[in-house]
């Protein structure tokens, strides 16, 4: 189904996008460039297996992933946008109706992608499980569907940290005025902000433990899409088997989750929901670090919305 959607150019790429003005037509035709493009996002197999399969060279391949990649970017902004007032509310009503908590128009959390050792900053990318990697992070909604996504942080950086530098936060700073304006959900690796609500390190009462709980499964849709993306794209779930830099690789990423967002608007089939397709990440607990300055929201929403009595 993808594969019609984007070589007929309705839901991607638009043909002319990825088409070279060249004597060798039936190799460089749109069409078989995003093919030869989905077929590695797929399988991540190595170029060459990819350019045998489809009886093309492993430079064809490799200009054909590089050009297909290059125009999805090109439409980031078309498929992975940050959702207007009336989708937000869509968004509140549907964490509020299925896991009880208010107010909540996405979760973020951070996972990462293997690579190989780059040849320059080799130590910044080994993360703290000892392997190369690029940390990437990303809020979604409801339904799984990436609003923002950054990928171009080495494995050793902190997800406060990434989250921090981020224009998303910019945004949120200067934007999100009361609780109206809705919150994300993140693990304890980042800082309880007014529009970032961590769990309770130590919950002390019931409220505080029913809390965490809604919390948790909340909060467990961007594990799930994440999941689903490196299921669906089986070149992110293993150390990506080509020599890419880390820049090319970022470039990849952000194509699957553009092609991820198209797929849940396409209503393409949804993956099953196993072990398999939850992406556990690191979840680093701070001790202090930062300023705590949502707790007061937090403890608020707890004895409003998670009250006993």
């Amino acid at each position: 189904m993808l594969a019609q959607q984007y070589t007929k150019g309705q839901g991607g790429p638009h043909t002319e996008d990825i088409t070279l003005n060249t004597k060798r037509l039936h190799i460089n035709q749109g069409d078989q460039r995003v093919l030869l493009a989905l077929r590695y996002y797929a399988s991540g197999s190595f170029l060459e297996v990819i350019g045998d399969t489809m009886g093309v060279d492993k430079s064809t391949v490799s200009r054909s992933l590089d050009r297909v990649t290059d125009a999805l970017i090109s439409k980031k902004d078309t498929f992975i946008k940050w959702p207007s007032s009336d989708e937000q509310s869509k968004i509140k009503e549907s964490f509020h109706r299925v896991y009880k908590f208010p107010g909540v128009i996405g979760a973020i959390d951070g996972t990462h992608v293997p690579i190989q050792a780059p040849t320059v900053d080799e130590p910044a990318y080994v993360n703290r499980k000892g392997w190369h990697s690029i940390n990437v992070q990303a809020v979604c909604d409801d339904q799984g569907k990436f609003l923002n996504i950054e990928a171009k942080w080495p494995g050793s950086t902190h997800d406060a940290h990434i989250f921090r530098a981020s224009d998303l936060c910019l945004h949120l700073e200067m934007h999100h005025k009361q609780l109206q304006d809705g919150i994300l959900l993140g693990d304890s690796g980042y800082p309880c902000r007014p529009f970032l609500l961590t769990p309770y390190l130590r919950p002390a009462t019931t409220n505080q433990e029913r809390y965490n709980g809604a919390h948790v499964k909340a909060r467990c849709v961007i594990e799930r899409a994440f999941g689903w993306l490196k299921r669906r794209f089986h070149c992110l779930h293993t150390e990506i088997r080509t020599c890419m830099t880390p820049d090319k690789v970022c470039k990849i990423i952000g194509a699957c989750a553009i092609l991820h967002n198209i797929a849940i608007t396409m209503r393409d089939t949804a993956l099953e929901d196993d072990e398999a397709a939850v992406d556990q990440g690191f979840h680093d607990r701070l001790t202090g670090t930062y300023q705590d300055d949502g707790r007061a929201i937090r403890n608020y929403i707890t004895n409003t919305y998670f009250c006993t009595s």
